[in-house]
């Protein structure tokens, strides 16, 4: 492996890891060399998919539940891992959808979505950039979304959040760039996972989504593999602010 790419010796938080993207990321993270700790609201303690992935590449995991609809539980946890010890790399991909026409969208739904996906993600984000702040490295990649870009049909809680977690990378980018603590994103396009479940199930829009992705066929969770390890190691040392998709071509088409 080119050693700009090599995470021995480091720690990653990897948040939604119990499963889909989230578990994917934490698979390529731990064959890189990273040891994981993973987080997601129903992560077993012991004898999940993720712990197995991991340590099948001899790295060490550890898992915690915390639903990030508690933004005081998500704070609280981003102490105690900081105290605990050294985080040299947190992957926010922790995050929920609600799909409902905008006029009769459940605004509690909509609230909710938002505090998944934005605040709780902002209030773990401070709570573990401390530290690589007064070290003066560290690794910080939020999921973004297509939606990060565009607006969706059905899902306005969704984008309002994934627009906002572009922006929220853009401006922690400007402030901690100057202490080489790296601030990106990834942008998954249309990935195969339980969040797209009700897309992949129905055979219009799904043939219509297809259609328009140059590669031809839906994304898989593995497809972001590369992307993760390139913006969580030195290879990325002077990359900061970037929203980077990966779609497979749709954006460009």
């Amino acid at each position: 492996m080119n050693r700009a790419f090599d995470l021995t010796g480091l720690t990653a938080v990897v948040t939604g890891a119990r499963r889909g993207i989230g578990l994917a990321m934490a698979a390529a993270l731990a064959e890189a060399g990273a040891d994981i700790i993973g987080v997601s609201a129903q992560l077993e303690p012991s004898g999940s998919a993720v712990e197995a992935a991991v340590t099948a590449y001899g790295r060490s995991f550890r898992g915690h539940a915390c639903d990030f609809a508690d933004v005081a539980a998500v704070t609280e946890l981003g102490r105690r891992l900081t105290a605990e010890e050294q985080v040299d790399i947190l992957v926010n991909n922790a995050g929920t959808i609600y799909r409902e026409p905008a006029v009769e969208h459940d605004l509690a739904e909509f609230e909710r979505v938002l505090t998944v996906n934005l605040t709780s993600q902002f209030a773990f984000t401070q709570a573990l950039a401390s530290p690589m702040i007064e070290r003066g490295w560290g690794k910080i990649v939020f999921t973004a979304s297509l939606l990060s870009f565009q607006g969706g049909i059905n899902v306005p809680g969704y984008t309002s959040s994934k627009s906002g977690i572009a922006g929220l990378t853009r401006a922690l980018a400007n402030e901690w760039a100057p202490r080489a603590v790296n601030v990106n994103a990834i942008a998954p396009g249309y990935i195969a996972t339980d969040n797209t479940q009700a897309l992949q199930d129905d055979p219009d829009r799904s043939a219509s989504i297809v259609s328009r992705i140059p590669a031809g066929r839906w994304g898989r969770s593995e497809d972001l593999a590369g992307a993760t390890v390139f913006l969580a190691s030195h290879a990325s040392d002077y990359v900061n602010g970037v929203v980077l998709p990966v779609d497979g071509g749709w954006l460009g088409r």
